[in-house]
């Protein structure tokens, strides 16, 4: 069977790594490129580790970015996130990754996309799954993205250069409004029992439900959440019936895979971290565990973040009940690798509460260029 060589870059961006692309390089949106990815990867793979491919048999590292420069006003770059499913074929275009978007620029400077002088640089990308426009503010040094620096970010060791990402009217990124069921608490059935939830559409749509009503606390670690069933079985549900609520999907059984994601929320209490670190209950706002493709997620993805410090702005939600003692625009998020901040401005308009924007602070770095072998059928 002959290989077909395709010019590609193995990128991390905050917690999530991925193949990014020149859409050039690449065949025509469909079957063909869909297949390419999916062979690039390594899924499906039965056994759920994706070895004969670049993926690493989890959620966050079964990732590609198609990136392209934009002819849109006032934006830079154009780019597509795809999420491959490790044991379907199947890549999911529904949502977005704001750890993934943190790598798009450095990605595009290196691959020729687009040139910058040397210094603090902000760059306008425009997202194509949600829609929906992002600043981009980093550091450039010899014509490429800075890659050294003083921040650290849990679930990723060492430290790198900030780079920010301000989400610009977030809202709606899937369903066309903030509250796509109309107020900040709702209610959700599944297996003939009735869940208050929080449907919330920021950077990515979320269904928050409160830890305690799960008989759950939010500081489980992922091995433990992921190695029982029944709450699988249950988040699952849950998450289902949130895409029913949302308008995502007009049955169950219909949910996107990528999204909505699903999150339990509680209040902050002590706990350990993965790398065995102790986080005091003081040190954050909220606590939080998120489920993203079948998988609890390591950290939290980025956009998950995001839709959870502006849910902790929307009075009445799960998650500003959680996180009562919260100040100001910004939130402190205990995640099972330690405390990720976001910031949300939220106002509140004659037709109720409005997102302006949201943001937060990541690391990225090209960890391979070259090409990538893809076998030809």
């Amino acid at each position: 069977m002959a290989l077909r060589w395709v010019d590609a870059t193995f990128m991390r961006g905050g917690t999530s790594k991925g193949l990014f692309f020149r859409e050039s390089d690449l065949p025509p949106e469909g079957p063909e490129r869909d297949g390419l990815f999916l062979r690039a990867l390594g899924s499906p793979d039965g056994f759920g580790r994706q070895l004969d491919g670049m993926g690493g048999g989890l959620s966050s590292l079964s990732k590609i970015v198609v990136v392209r420069a934009s002819a849109r006003p006032g934006v830079d770059l154009e780019y597509t996130f795809g999420q491959a499913a490790i044991r379907e074929p199947v890549i999911d275009y529904s949502g977005n990754c704001g750890n993934l978007s943190a790598a798009v620029v450095p990605f595009a400077l290196g691959a020729g996309l687009i040139a910058l002088d040397d210094g603090d640089r902000t760059v306008v990308v425009h997202n194509t799954n949600t829609d929906k426009p992002i600043r981009v503010r980093l550091i450039v040094e010899g014509g490429v993205a800075a890659t050294e620096g003083g921040l650290a970010i849990p679930g990723v060791a060492g430290t790198g250069a900030p780079i920010e990402l301000e989400y610009l009217e977030p809202g709606g990124a899937r369903t066309g409004a903030l509250l796509p069921a109309g107020a900040a608490r709702t209610t959700l059935r599944h297996d003939g029992r009735d869940y208050a939830a929080s449907l919330v559409d920021a950077a990515t749509p979320m269904v928050l439900v409160a830890a305690g009503d799960l008989g759950m606390s939010a500081t489980e670690s992922p091995d433990e959440l992921d190695a029982d069933p029944g709450v699988q079985s249950l988040l699952d549900g849950l998450r289902r019936a949130g895409a029913v609520a949302m308008g995502l999907a007009d049955r169950p059984e219909e949910a996107p895979l990528a999204v909505p994601k699903i999150a339990i929320v509680a209040g902050p209490r002590a706990a350990r971290t993965i790398d065995e670190a102790e986080l005091p209950a003081d040190a954050a706002d909220v606590a939080v565990r998120v489920i993203s493709m079948g998988q609890t997620h390591r950290a939290i993805p980025g956009t998950a973040a995001l839709a959870v410090a502006v849910a902790a702005r929307l009075a009445g939600s799960v998650v500003a009940e959680a996180a009562s003692s919260a100040e100001g625009d910004v939130l402190r998020i205990a995640t099972p690798s330690g405390v990720v901040t976001a910031r949300a401005v939220v106002a509140l308009r004659p037709d109720g509460p409005h997102a302006d924007s949201a943001s937060l602070l990541r690391t990225a770095r090209p960890l391979m260029r070259g090409q990538v072998a893809v076998p030809e059928a």
